[in-house]
């Protein structure tokens, strides 16, 4: 049960971080022959899928060092305030006339893209390489050819980014309580391990909500 839910958490992780993927890949490809866009939604959506899982395989390896798995869960906080202030930075990417060429710009745009998806999806693996790979595998194909779908589900029921946002905001505190340096100072104080997780949550919400708010009210005296 436990293996079954962590795997929909990082189905769900990167489909909520990961909007902006199947973008990159229509503007670079979008002067393309008709068969050549789908030879580089292909080459190019399997050579993002093969840098972001070696990515994360680094990332899980590196967070093992002390505290930077605290200082990973201090940046995904950060990430889920800025999913739930919708603070997101757009690449503005030329479209390419070669296939070569609009492979490339898919996969390099995609690393650039996804450092937000590789520490998530890190802390929500904690070490586990077969869920991994098995969950980047399920999500990252919906992400390529489903985008439009998962963005419209989310306009429409915006409560599934609060509620998303929130997720990473726990697993941001378990990530930072986990860390090796910090764990035994946190051993005395049992109720922490739920506590920080907790209030990491509630601070996602409360922030990003502000922000989101600021964000608003600044667009409308423009």
């Amino acid at each position: 049960m436990d293996w079954a839910v962590a795997l929909i958490s990082i189905i769900t992780v990167n489909l909520l971080l990961s909007g902006d993927n199947a973008l990159v890949i229509a503007l670079a490809s979008r002067k393309l022959a008709h068969e050549q866009q789908k030879k580089a939604i292909f080459w190019g959506g399997a050579g993002a899928i093969g840098l972001r899982i070696i990515l994360t395989f680094a990332a899980i390896i590196l967070l093992r060092i002390p505290y930077l798995q605290l200082i990973g869960g201090l940046a995904l906080l950060w990430i889920a305030i800025k999913l739930l202030a919708g603070d997101e930075d757009h690449e503005e990417l030329e479209a390419k006339n070669s296939l070569g060429d609009a492979i490339r710009t898919i996969i390099v745009a995609d690393m650039v893209m996804s450092i937000d998806n590789v520490i998530a999806i890190a802390a929500v693996a904690k070490g586990n390489f077969m869920l991994l790979v098995v969950g980047l595998a399920i999500s990252i194909p919906i992400i390529i050819w489903g985008s439009k779908v998962i963005h419209a589900l989310m306009e429409r029921w915006p409560i599934i980014i609060t509620i998303g946002a929130a997720f990473l905001g726990w697993t941001a505190g378990e990530m930072a309580t986990a860390d090796k340096k910090i764990m035994p100072l946190l051993e005395p104080y049992p109720w922490t391990h739920w506590a920080i997780p907790a209030v990491f949550a509630v601070s996602v919400i409360v922030v990003g909500s502000i922000l989101s708010r600021t964000k608003q009210l600044n667009q409308e005296k423009n």
